[in-house]
């Protein structure tokens, strides 16, 4: 793999695997420091990739193995506790954030509508409802993956400020 190469696939999926090992972690300093430990992982290992999964479900499977070595380094879960049920805990804590964004979803798209000038409620609308990559919105407005990395990311603290007004 040539440095250019390494180069675009960290731009594309630096922030899915970010974000996936956010989520399980809960911590901004160790998502970044295992999603930097991902990328050496895979640059050493991208011969073994087979292509029978996306590069994206590959890095975030070397993420999660990096986070639970992590946890056991740490001693973050009791030795007899299956990992499968930490991250099956963490999976149905998350499932219950996404149950209290439903009752939520009137009053997020209300300010969306109403308070979010163009492109901010676009942007977020296409990365969270239809699930594109910051590369595929910047495509579509013309513009590069980071702009719309950015908007978004204007977008939700718009939306955070907004909600705690309403809420």
């Amino acid at each position: 793999m040539t440095s250019q190469e390494f180069e675009e696939m960290y731009q594309l999926y630096f922030t899915d695997v970010y974000y996936y090992i956010l989520s399980l972690s809960k911590d901004e300093h160790i998502a970044e420091d295992i999603t930097s430990e991902t990328f050496l992982k895979a640059i050493k290992a991208i011969d073994t990739f087979r292509g029978d999964t996306k590069l994206r479900v590959w890095l975030c499977q070397i993420a999660k193995n990096e986070y639970f070595t992590f946890l056991r380094k740490n001693r973050k879960f009791d030795s007899n506790q299956n990992l499968d049920d930490v991250v099956e805990i963490e999976a149905n804590s998350i499932i219950e954030k996404d149950l209290l964004a439903k009752d939520e979803f009137i009053t997020i798209n209300s300010i969306l509508d109403s308070s979010l000038e163009e492109p901010y409620g676009e942007v977020f609308r296409l990365r969270v409802y239809r699930e594109l990559s910051f590369k595929e919105i910047g495509k579509l407005y013309g513009k590069t993956d980071n702009w719309a990395c950015v908007t978004y990311h204007r977008a939700r603290k718009k939306l955070q400020k907004a909600l705690e007004g309403k809420l």
